[in-house]
């Protein structure tokens, strides 16, 4: 039998690709819903509709399919409704963005850099936007700086800029002629995760500030580093079945197969027990640092955890991953 941190030998010992995760990725942290759902649910849909992306082909379906509400609900449990509406468009906005990003970079690489630049020009010049996806990231980025300090809003577009960029390198490695290492991967994804810039509203959901030698303290960069990664690997989990018949190379699972030559059952074991090992350095982290920190200190680090357990409980229940579910383990 494959136990988490054991050898990846042999068969895996569950009948399907969600069962094997189930069964031996180590997951502390506990279902939580935000009791605001509906209501963000309901005003996502509002906001997509003022920003015009209701109308982009295939949005409404990859909507429901993706349910950023519940996403939201599950990774920020804790928050006031405000914060989650922001939380909750944001991940919406980040979906359309991605898919978009991943179509147009893989369909015509010429035409994805004025789409990246145009978010770059918004979020670090302030630049009008021209196109209805750059429109939506300027409200958002107006929602972000009506409810953060400026120090937060600041880094909430320093660290958005980052996830911008991680598309742009996901659309060289989708078009290289090599095949792309392990640990070129996981840099890669650990930009196109996108999670870095929610936690700027942790911080301002009890209208806290950290102290600047608490956010850089060497803990707290470790654990945000090992949030992202445990948060967007277990998703990657759950997606494999999917990226792999899209043609997709980033991700944590189709990685470790291409490096391996093995199944994607036994590589989604070598990525289980990789998120294993993230998920335990980050409690001991945790446990370690949270006695001496400020209460939006306290928020910030509940927002990390929430997107570990939130991402993963998510993931197996979405429809966006529904085939894992149903394809064989062995």
């Amino acid at each position: 039998m494959i136990t988490p941190h054991g050898s990846p030998h042999g068969p895996p010992h569950a009948p399907t690709l969600k069962e094997l995760v189930d069964t031996h990725l180590h997951m502390p942290f506990a279902l939580r819903r935000n009791p605001h759902e509906s209501l963000a649910a309901a005003g996502v849909e509002e906001w997509l509709r003022a920003q015009g992306l209701d109308r982009e082909p295939g949005v409404p379906e990859m909507l429901r399919r993706t349910r950023p509400a519940e996403l939201a609900s599950r990774t920020s449990p804790g928050v006031d409704a405000d914060v989650l509406q922001i939380v909750a468009n944001q991940i919406a906005y980040q979906f359309v963005f991605d898919d978009r990003a991943e179509e147009v970079g893989r369909r015509w690489p010429d035409r994805l850099l004025p789409m990246l630049c145009e978010s770059v020009a918004i979020l670090r010049d302030g630049q009008p936007p021209t196109t209805a996806l750059g429109a939506a990231l300027a409200d958002l980025y107006r929602q972000v700086q009506e409810r953060c300090t400026p120090a937060q809003a600041a880094r909430w577009a320093w660290t958005s800029r980052e996830y911008v960029h991680g598309l742009l390198y996901e659309s060289v490695a989708q078009n290289g002629a090599f095949p792309l290492r392990t640990g070129l991967c996981t840099s890669v994804r650990s930009l196109t995760a996108g999670v870095e810039p929610f936690y700027p509203l942790y911080e301002a959901a009890r209208r806290g500030e950290s102290a600047p030698e608490e956010l850089h303290h060497p803990v707290m960069r470790r654990m945000r580093r090992l949030s992202v990664d445990a948060a967007v690997w277990t998703a990657d989990l759950f997606s494999a079945v999917k990226e792999q018949r899209a043609g997709g190379l980033i991700n944590l699972a189709l990685a470790h197969q291409r490096a391996r030559g093995c199944s994607l059952p036994v590589a989604i074991t070598l990525a289980i027990r990789q998120i294993n090992s993230a998920i335990d350095e980050f409690e001991r982290l945790r446990a370690q640092i949270e006695p001496v920190l400020s209460p939006a200190g306290l928020d910030c680090v509940e927002g990390m955890a929430g997107w570990i357990g939130g991402c993963y409980h998510w993931s197996r229940t979405v429809p966006r991953y529904a085939d894992t579910a149903t394809e064989p383990a062995s």
